[in-house]
């Protein structure tokens, strides 16, 4: 079932019942019969829960494990994702959902701002996406971006395997990028290290890289296009992959 909206217009969701009719019908007991509802703006949409006692989880599906919890009695929350999914707790196994698509979203162009210029502004985060410590980026974000949220961050040998068919990276070693991931996280991203004796060797690599990552991802140094900068997954594992994104 497709619902199409425009702004001003709204949609309700739940159970429903001849008392209460809902435009999206969601036919599982632990839902409510007017379990919240949909508003659409000019560029996003806002989700109403009319819970008493559950939450709604709406999910950034393109985000790399993005999420929003929209609490009990929450009226008009903005949801700033253009592709979402409302999921909602149910008693069964499995939960119930529903995908959104927003409105387009509206950007700002620089040129057209009528703005007295003074000093440029400096980038807060310089990568240079031709560079070999960008594919190595790219590769530590791969699984989130494919939406494998759950799956660990890369470890050094599997970056260096994943990266041997690019063009640039044949001879790349894992001290190379172990590296790489140094020099992303002292000079371009700018992450403080654990204190010392706080945790092994180890672990403090495994922390840096976790950092690195959600670190990209948050501010969308790393995104899905720049996934095409890697070679093609081949294999039953990377049809698998693919197929998450």
């Amino acid at each position: 079932m497709t619902l199409r909206l425009g702004p001003g217009e709204v949609a309700r969701f739940g159970r429903g019942s001849a008392a209460v009719p809902v435009e999206l019908v969601l036919d599982d007991p632990a839902i409510s019969r007017l379990a919240g509802e949909i508003r659409v703006t000019q560029d996003h949409w806002q989700l109403t829960n009319h819970s008493t006692g559950h939450s709604y989880l709406v999910e950034n599906p393109e985000g790399a494990g993005e999420y929003l919890r929209i609490p009990p009695r929450r009226v008009g929350a903005p949801i700033p994702f253009e592709f979402s999914r409302v999921v909602l707790p149910t008693r069964g196994d499995a939960t119930v959902s529903f995908q959104v698509f927003a409105p387009d979203h509206v950007f700002l162009d620089p040129e057209a701002m009528d703005v007295p210029w003074g000093n440029s502004t400096v980038t807060a985060y310089s990568l240079d996406e031709t560079a070999t410590y960008f594919l190595v980026l790219v590769a530590l974000c791969e699984p989130r971006l494919r939406d494998q949220s759950r799956v660990a961050v890369p470890t050094t040998p599997q970056i260096v395997e994943r990266l041997r068919e690019h063009v640039t990276c044949g001879t790349l070693t894992p001290r190379a990028v172990s590296s790489h991931i140094d020099y992303l996280a002292e000079e371009k991203l700018r992450i403080a290290g654990p204190a010392t004796g706080e945790s092994g060797k180890g672990d403090r690599r495994n922390g840096k890289r976790e950092e690195i990552v959600g670190l990209a991802l948050r501010f969308g140094l790393v995104r899905e296009e720049h996934l095409a900068l890697l070679p093609p997954l081949t294999g039953a594992g990377g049809r698998e992959r693919q197929g998450a994104s």
